[in-house]
């Protein structure tokens, strides 16, 4: 099939590119090599399309004779502060927009959705008493005692962190979970207006050779690795003990893989959990990668950030079901080959 794939020069983009090539799709590669996601000018295919989604004639143009659009363009990442909400907002919710009206007008009716697991916000948490819970955000107070564990709303007790299925709510707690939970809702708006097929991939935080290093948009395994590389010990948040699912890269390219076969098996809009199934603790992580580079230990900072949240950890059965989808590279194996694998400026 012929597909376009968004933000292909980027590091997941590049990743999902390379592998649907791979599998014998003709790619059509666009990008726009936003200064925000590309410090320097990466290498990208010769037949590279520069151009921003936001661009309603340059995405018609991309969009001739293609099947499926894999979309991965977006901004990532905490960003710096809220000066950075209308660039967030502008790239990743009308560059969705366009894309979408593009698509219709086009009569290109299958989408593969770059989403997130931070449209969840908090994780899934069970209460000893009560049963299953929703806390609410954490105090500040609470977060500059030291008090990092979200309670109970209904008898302030501990909480025990579970695994966050695909129907749990989207509530999301930053400006770009904001404009991820926005793309998903516009992608089923535009599913159900038009008989499109979206498949959202709610990716969990995915690492692997080709990461942008450390910046405001860069992932904590980036942030830990140049650490590491500059001699210096990682710097971990909170207690470290906020668990994560860390999922390589190599794992998420074949996700979109498949599911852009997926997309042409029924209309409508379904989200999919890209998780590695295997959770860990930031500390965790950071302290096998320090192992991994023999670099210095971990150094937990007890610093907090708003809009973090503390735990949360995917469940996998959905995408293994209905997709046929199983991360095959676990943590270990994965971060070992991360200490030494090539970064991006």
């Amino acid at each position: 099939m012929r597909v376009l794939v968004t933000g292909a020069a980027g590091f997941i983009g590049g990743h999902v590119s390379a592998a649907l090539r791979a599998a014998g799709h003709d790619v059509v590669a666009l990008d726009a090599l936003h200064p925000m996601a590309h410090r320097s000018t990466p290498d990208v295919p010769a037949a590279l399309v520069r151009a921003d989604v936001r661009d309603p004639a340059a995405v018609a143009a991309a969009l001739d004779g293609v099947e499926v659009v894999v979309h991965q363009a977006a901004l990532v990442g905490m960003g710096v502060d809220l000066a950075d909400l209308p660039e967030y907002a502008g790239c990743n919710d009308l560059g969705t927009a366009v894309l979408l009206a593009a698509m219709a007008r086009a009569g290109v009716r299958r989408l593969v959705l770059a989403s997130s697991m931070v449209v969840y916000g908090e994780g899934a948490y069970a209460c000893p008493v009560h049963g299953p819970v929703d806390p609410a955000p954490r105090d500040p107070a609470d977060l500059a005692a030291g008090r990092f564990e979200p309670r109970c709303p209904r008898c302030a007790g501990p909480l025990e962190p579970a695994e966050v299925g695909e129907d749990a709510p989207v509530r999301p707690r930053s400006v770009y979970a904001a404009t991820k939970a926005a793309q998903e809702h516009l992608a089923a708006a535009w599913a159900a207006a038009c008989g499109g097929s979206v498949v959202a991939l709610r990716y969990h935080n995915v690492y692997g050779p080709g990461m942008p290093r450390d910046t405001p948009y860069s992932g904590v395994a980036a942030i830990f690795r140049s650490a590491l590389e500059a001699g210096r010990a990682p710097r971990v948040f909170e207690d470290g003990a906020q668990r994560r699912d860390f999922v390589h890269v190599a794992d998420v390219a074949a996700a979109n893989v498949t599911a852009v076969g997926a997309t042409g098996e029924r209309a409508g809009s379904v989200a999919y959990n890209v998780c590695s199934g295997k959770p860990t603790t930031v500390g965790a992580m950071a302290a096998a990668l320090a192992t991994a580079m023999a670099g210095p230990e971990p150094v937990v900072t007890g610093e907090f950030r708003a809009g973090d949240v503390r735990h949360v950890v995917a469940s996998p059965a959905r995408a293994r079901r209905e997709l046929g989808f199983r991360a095959t590279i676990g943590p270990e194996e994965g971060i070992r080959g991360f200490a030494t694998a090539p970064l991006r400026g």
